[in-house]
């Protein structure tokens, strides 16, 4: 009898393992199957805008200067203003545009 009893307590250390490794190879398989995903996005465009590239390259640019003891350039673009004029010429373009607009209403 006592043989039996080694025998199956051996028996479920064996199933314990087996059940332990099953689950750490389900742990590899969702790890491999997730690089896998993510490495064949099919997704993305791979395009940037050209604004975006501008500022990766004002910003690499910034760290080799800094790098180097040089001036760093300031990254941020400069926003560009309306003269006075051309706020005006807009301002009365949209003025009568909305002004015709109007009319077309009253006609109906």
């Amino acid at each position: 009898m006592p043989a039996m009893i080694k025998l199956t307590s051996v028996v479920e250390q064996l199933q314990q393992e087996r059940t332990r490794l099953a689950s750490q190879l389900e742990k590899l398989n969702k790890a491999i199957s997730a690089l896998n995903s993510s490495s064949n996005n099919s997704n993305r465009k791979g395009t940037m805008s050209a604004s975006g590239r501008a500022r990766i390259a004002a910003a690499q640019r910034a760290r080799w200067a800094k790098v180097k003891g040089q001036k760093v350039v300031s990254i941020t673009a400069r926003k560009r203003t309306l003269s006075a004029s051309a706020r005006k010429s807009i301002a009365a373009a949209q003025r009568a545009r909305w002004a015709k607009w109007r009319t077309a209403k009253k006609k109906r």
